[in-house]
C-alpha cells in the first residue's frame, strides 16, 4: 500500500482522551458526529472488542448507505483499529461496483485512530487506510472532525 492509497488526518482536541475515546466506541456519540455535514447516523451497532462486528448506516440526502466492519486493535484511550466495507442493511457485505463506486474502489478499507494525551488536550491521529488519497473521503472526514469538536463542546457544557 502506497501513501496514495491511505487518508490521514491529525486534530488536536480540547477535551481529554477519554472523552475522545467514547466518541469512538459509544454508539450515542458516535452517531452525533459522524459522517459530513447534512449527514446522520440513524443507526450505529458497535460491539467494541477484538473481533466485534460494527454496523453503519449514514443517511444524506435521503440515501442510505450501510458499512460493516470488525475490530482488529483496541487499546483502550490510546488505539482504535476497524475494517469497513460497503453492506446492505443486513451488515453483508456488498461490492463497491454495485454501490456505484468508480473502478478500482476498495473492497475493505481500514480506519486506524490513535490518540495521544497532550496536557489534557487529545491529540488524534486518524489514518484511513486503502483509501485513495484523491478519493474526496478527506473532505468528508474533515467535516465529520469539525462536529466531533462541536459536540465535544456540547458535552463538555452539559458537565
Amino acid at each position: 500500500m502506497s501513501e496514495n492509497d491511505q487518508i490521514v488526518i491529525e486534530r488536536i482536541f480540547n477535551a481529554p482522551i477519554g472523552l475522545i475515546w467514547q466518541m469512538w466506541t459509544e454508539p450515542e456519540h458516535f452517531k452525533k458526529w459522524y459522517g459530513p455535514n447534512g449527514a446522520t447516523i440513524p443507526v450505529a451497532e458497535m460491539d467494541v472488542r477484538i473481533g466485534g462486528k460494527r454496523l453503519i448506516c449514514m443517511e444524506m440526502r435521503g440515501m442510505k448507505m450501510w458499512t460493516v466492519g470488525e475490530y482488529t486493535t483496541i487499546v483502550p484511550n490510546t488505539r482504535l483499529a476497524y475494517t469497513e466495507s460497503m453492506a446492505d442493511e443486513n451488515g453483508n457485505v456488498v461490492s463497491p461496483s454495485a454501490m456505484g463506486m468508480p473502478e478500482g474502489y476498495p473492497a475493505t478499507t481500514e480506519v486506524i485512530v490513535v490518540l495521544e494525551d497532550i496536557g489534557g488536550r487529545t491529540k488524534m491521529v486518524m489514518t484511513h487506510a486503502g483509501m485513495p488519497a484523491d478519493s474526496g473521503a478527506d473532505g468528508g472526514w474533515n467535516q465529520a472532525f469539525d462536529k466531533l469538536a462541536d459536540h465535544i463542546n456540547t458535552v463538555g457544557s452539559k458537565k
